[in-house]
């Protein structure tokens, strides 16, 4: 008894033919990207996971059988050290002052320019959009002339009513504020577009309903806007979080994570182990932790959102 023509088996033999047959033009398209990933993604990983339990330095570079396996004696070393603490410190407390700050004002500019009434809506778009795609080192050094304690701009205001020169960048009280600030202001552009784009998914005809009901604006809010607005809260509460644990250039082209190291990052201490000091061992390890602390932070996101379902 034959097999009917539309029976799985003949289904698969089919595909197979077909994959067979169109194979390397598959790996024509796909081949390059795959190369990139595979050489500046996968490769990269692997060597770090490789050098976090090692003592490889700058003398290994010169004879590679100096360097040496140490298993984990590396994160031990980062976990008891004080700079590496302060740098947790300093980047979660950044992290818990932009955080909130980027999600506010990206909503707040998302529901003014969503407006049919806000005129100029595609101008102010671009104006906020615009730091998001400009040079960190161009905005850090524009920023450093600006709050420069002699003859800043932001001091020259203060004088007008009064109030005396403050040391930005070089004053432990301000500094983190000035690194957040500059965080948030180039953050809030392209999480404003994902809000927009989240509200305008929103079916207006839920809002006439809810009008017609008697719900005021805050009922809307809360039970309209705030749940169609979840998947997008979702995305950008993930990507906000992965991003500013890996906060660098900042710090970096403002303070150099001074002063007194009160700006300085995660991210900023592994490139000074591994960039100044040379101990690439070390500062995988550190890359490593980090990579713990964002899987685990991203993991609580996700689980929060499921539970709000």
């Amino acid at each position: 008894m034959g097999l009917e023509l539309s029976s799985p088996y003949l289904i698969l033999r089919g595909y197979l033919y077909i994959m067979k047959n169109k194979i390397w033009e598959i790996f024509l398209f796909i081949g390059p990207s795959l190369l990139l990933l595979l050489v500046f993604t996968v490769l990269p990983v692997i060597t770090s996971l490789f050098l976090s339990i090692t003592d490889f330095n700058a003398y290994s570079f010169l004879d590679w059988s100096k360097t040496k396996i140490i298993w984990f004696q590396n994160f031990i070393d980062v976990l008891h050290d004080d700079l590496f603490w302060k740098a947790v410190l300093n980047t979660f407390y950044a992290f818990i002052l932009a955080y909130p700050l980027t999600i506010f004002f990206s909503l707040l500019f998302a529901f003014l320019l969503n407006r049919e009434e806000t005129y100029f809506k595609n101008f102010f778009r671009l104006l906020i959009y615009l730091p998001s795609v400009t040079s960190t080192i161009a905005i850090a050094v524009v920023w450093s002339w600006i709050l420069n304690p002699k003859y800043g701009l932001l001091n020259w205001f203060l004088g007008l009513f009064g109030l005396p020169p403050q040391e930005w960048l070089s004053d432990t009280r301000w500094a983190m504020f000035v690194v957040v600030s500059l965080v948030v202001w180039k953050a809030i552009g392209p999480n404003m577009l994902l809000f927009i784009a989240g509200l305008q998914g929103i079916p207006e005809e839920l809002y006439e309903s809810a009008e017609i009901d008697g719900a005021n604006r805050w009922q809307q809010f809360w039970y309209i806007t705030l749940p169609g607005l979840r998947p997008v809260l979702l995305f950008v509460s993930v990507m906000l979080g992965i991003g500013y644990l890996q906060l660098f250039e900042e710090p970096y082209m403002l303070t150099g994570g001074g002063p007194l190291n009160s700006t300085l990052s995660i991210v900023l201490y592994l490139y000074q182990k591994g960039f100044r000091a040379f101990e690439f061992g070390y500062a995988s390890s550190v890359a490593l932790i980090l990579f713990v602390m964002i899987f685990g932070l991203t993991y609580i996101q996700m689980k929060m959102r499921v539970f709000q379902d």
